[in-house]
């Protein structure tokens, strides 16, 4: 078998299936008694919620904050959580799935309701956690889950928010601790170690546009940009404000396929690479066609 494609493979979460597929083995190892089938149905009842097939809610039209950057966060947190676990720390099947129900819905917050006044996603992406906790509550209550998941899920979807200091946060214990730096972590890398991240800068600079948040003037200088944000902005929230929490990923990528590589840290790493030779090369957007010939596959 090609070696990258099958590193490919792994990263997607494909090897085997499906990426549920993977999520389900992954909490079973790390919690034997853990409720799949709550699990399960979450997946499935986030892809409707995306997908306008959910009571109440319109159809997804961000092309970055997608269905499919949900599930690959969910993905990843998942994946931090088994390497943490083989490194003897403890993550009970509260942690778990407190985490993991984080991670799915830590962007509903921007979707559009039926009937809603905003004219697009855009307008909530501005502060959208806060909106992501209140539909997350909605759903556990219509669902019968415990109401200490949204709970905890509010402090912990807040270390997604780049503009939050957890220092900052009202005072939890260390299990939401441990999740919130596992689900801000898992946020960060799933987008950028995404093989179609450089394709996808330009849809990120879009958004941002509409939701009234760019600090940019085009794509092109988002993408001048992005390197310098990775190691004055990124790096420093994933090695010092998470405590390095993401080096577990190299320990679960070992224990699950003798792998004993960080692909995600990797993946970055070559994009940030290829990003800087493009942008050398690069005046304007439409020298990019030349370079990112991936489509975003779309869910």
């Amino acid at each position: 078998m090609d070696n990258n494609k099958y590193l490919s493979d792994i990263f997607e979460g494909t090897l085997s299936g499906q990426p549920l597929d993977e999520i389900l083995h992954l909490a079973k190892l790390i919690s034997p008694t853990v409720d799949l089938s709550l699990l399960e149905n979450v997946h499935k009842d986030l892809t409707a919620i995306f997908t306008g097939l959910h009571p109440g809610f319109q159809k997804n039209t961000l092309p970055y904050h997608n269905l499919r950057h949900s599930q690959m966060v969910v993905l990843a947190t998942v994946r931090l959580f088994h390497g943490l676990h083989c490194n003897n720390v403890p993550i009970s099947e509260d942690t778990l799935i407190k985490g993991l129900l984080s991670a799915y819905f830590h962007d509903t917050g921007m979707l559009l309701l039926e009937s809603d006044p905003a004219q697009s996603e855009g307008e909530y992406i501005p502060n959208h956690e806060a909106r992501s906790v209140l539909f997350l509550k909605g759903y556990c209550a219509g669902k019968g889950i415990s109401q200490d998941i949204p709970k905890d899920a509010a402090t912990i979807i807040d270390y997604t928010n780049l503009k939050r200091d957890p220092a900052t946060f009202t005072r939890h214990n260390s299990d939401i601790q441990i999740a919130g730096q596992v689900v801000g972590s898992a946020d960060i890398l799933a987008q950028m170690a995404d093989r179609y991240y450089l394709e996808c800068l330009p849809l990120l600079y879009n958004e941002q546009k509409a939701g009234g948040i760019s600090q940019h003037t085009s794509a092109l200088e988002l993408m001048e940009h992005t390197a310098t944000f990775y190691y004055t902005v990124v790096l420093k929230r994933v090695l010092i404000t998470f405590s390095n929490t993401s080096s577990a990923l190299q320990t679960h990528f070992r224990e699950r396929y003798t792998v004993n590589r960080n692909l995600y840290i990797e993946n970055i790493n070559k994009n940030i690479r290829y990003l800087k030779k493009i942008i050398a090369q690069c005046d304007d957007i439409n020298c990019l066609d030349s370079y990112l010939k991936r489509t975003p596959p779309t869910i």
